[in-house]
């Protein structure tokens, strides 16, 4: 196998969701979501290929509608299963290909539909000159309110989050008594393939990419009428 010195991104796109049918096509503007990763990709120049992934005949037809010089990777049920791991499906796809890979991967999902161009710009640019000492990228957005202040419901009780702890003041004081934590936004992660290849996408040293733009992951009605709302404002 020859690795090139390149970075192709896949985008993927199962029709079995369940949290909000039909997800990835639903629409806003009249286009559906998988046209904004589509055409966010196709605005970067330093991704070689542009992959989509699904299982669906439909959603590749209406993909190749908006984008005819796409690559298609066709998945079969073991990878486009409720339980399929994201890692399953860049394997897939590494599996089906003869002679050449390149050596990293992006990796933009059609649940968050609204991207900054510059956005993706930059984290390709720091990601390409931190790689030596990082495993892959990802983007990130500081949460409102740091996660030692949530909790679970154990025993029929309130518990904390990190141990079974059911002593909330410790937890349930402000923010400001708290580390900063992060939750990856999906704008874009990027992959070293070599890892992908060893049964990892991000291995052990993930750089954290951290970016204030307005975004979304649909995963319920609720995210999706957030982001028409922000689809509407031109964020």
């Amino acid at each position: 196998m020859k690795f090139l010195n390149e970075m192709w991104v896949l985008i993927p796109a199962r029709s079995g969701s369940t949290g909000l049918k039909n997800k990835n096509i639903k629409k806003i503007n009249n286009k559906p979501l998988i046209y904004y990763s589509l055409e966010s990709a196709h605005k970067i120049k330093k991704f070689k290929k542009i992959i989509f992934s699904s299982d669906s005949d439909r959603y590749i037809n209406i993909a190749k509608k908006y984008f005819k010089n796409i690559s298609i990777h066709k998945r079969g049920s073991k990878t486009s299963s409720k339980r399929a791991s994201e890692l399953s499906v860049f394997q897939d796809f590494i599996k089906k290909q003869k002679g050449v890979l390149p050596k990293y991967f992006a990796h933009m999902r059609p649940t968050s539909p609204i991207r900054k161009t510059s956005t993706i710009n930059n984290a390709i640019y720091k990601f390409m000159n931190i790689k030596q000492k990082y495993s892959s990228l990802r983007t990130v957005t500081e949460m409102s309110d740091p996660s030692y202040r949530t909790c679970r419901i154990v025993d029929g009780k309130i518990c904390s989050i990190l141990r079974k702890d059911f002593d909330m003041q410790k937890y349930w004081k402000p923010r400001q008594n708290f580390e900063k934590t992060y939750f990856g936004n999906c704008i874009i992660d990027i992959y070293k393939t070599e890892n992908i290849l060893n049964g990892s996408l991000w291995g052990n040293k993930i750089f954290p990419y951290i970016v204030k733009d307005k975004t979304t992951d649909i995963d319920s009605m609720e995210d999706f009428e957030y982001s028409k709302y922000l689809f509407a404002q031109n964020l």
